[in-house]
């Protein structure tokens, strides 16, 4: 996995990441991309809203892939 994406301790994190790294790899378009991976995060947490959802994929999407950042990233409380 590129970016580090192993080294993320959150669950839910991890696999948005994980699931938008690969989808683009084979080609998805980056707003199918991000639209699936919001729907990823709310199946982690069916209690989110998809403004909730879609901010914090764009945030995690942001800090990962784009700045290529390390550190902790703001988002749920899950392990």
């Amino acid at each position: 996995m590129a970016t580090g994406a192993s080294r993320i301790t959150r669950k839910c994190e991890r696999a948005v990441i994980t699931a938008y790294q690969e989808l683009r790899e084979v080609g998805t378009q980056d707003l199918t991309a991000f639209n699936a991976c919001t729907t990823l995060y709310r199946i982690h947490h069916p209690e989110a809203s998809l403004n909730e959802a879609r901010r914090l994929v764009s945030e995690w999407i942001d800090h990962h892939i784009v700045r290529k950042a390390d550190g902790v990233t703001n988002g749920c409380d899950c392990p």
